[in-house]
């Protein structure tokens, strides 16, 4: 898995946004701050992370991910 190709992925999807990134094999442990998480359930902004890293997921380079998606004010609080 490369870390790289997954923080532009999310950079260009969240702009401005801070992403911090680990990996343990095949596992992915992602925490996601970005204000286009505002008026989004936690189902909700998983999804929109998973749509976009789906094509890492179905190839298998990706098998797990654990994530934290928090709007700015959240991540204030």
């Amino acid at each position: 898995m490369n870390l790289d190709d997954i923080r532009e992925v999310l950079d260009t999807a969240f702009p401005g946004g801070k992403i911090e990134l680990e990996a343990d094999g095949d596992r992915l442990m992602l925490a996601l701050v970005s204000d286009k998480f505002e008026g989004l359930n936690r189902v909700k902004r998983q999804q929109l992370v998973y749509s976009l890293l789906k094509d890492m997921i179905s190839s298998g380079v990706v098998h797990a991910i654990t994530m934290r998606t928090i709007t700015p004010q959240e991540a204030e609080s």
